[in-house]
């Protein structure tokens, strides 16, 4: 599974730091703060999906609380489709 580049995207998270993968993300400007990211999954991964239903999360906290987060395979459920920024 990777991260990909998709319409609306406004930044790039770890873009120079190369100890990390570059993350294109959309970042909210709102109170919650979303950063929402689009990963696409391999072949094989798809198939794995297929057959157990099952995604696992590995998140780094840095011995933080942890932030919610929310899977989804749906655009729509993270992001409003407007006419005035594309998304």
């Amino acid at each position: 599974m990777k991260p990909i580049e998709f319409k609306g995207q406004n930044t790039i998270a770890a873009k120079d730091q190369p100890q990390y993968k570059s993350l294109p993300l959309y970042k909210a400007t709102t109170i919650q703060g979303e950063c929402i990211s689009c990963w696409k999954l391999s072949f094989s991964e798809r198939i794995r999906l297929l057959f157990t239903g099952k995604i696992w999360i590995s998140m780094m906290t840095f011995n933080k609380p942890i932030m919610p987060i929310y899977p989804t395979t749906k655009k729509t459920d993270v992001l409003i489709i407007n006419s005035k920024n594309n998304l």
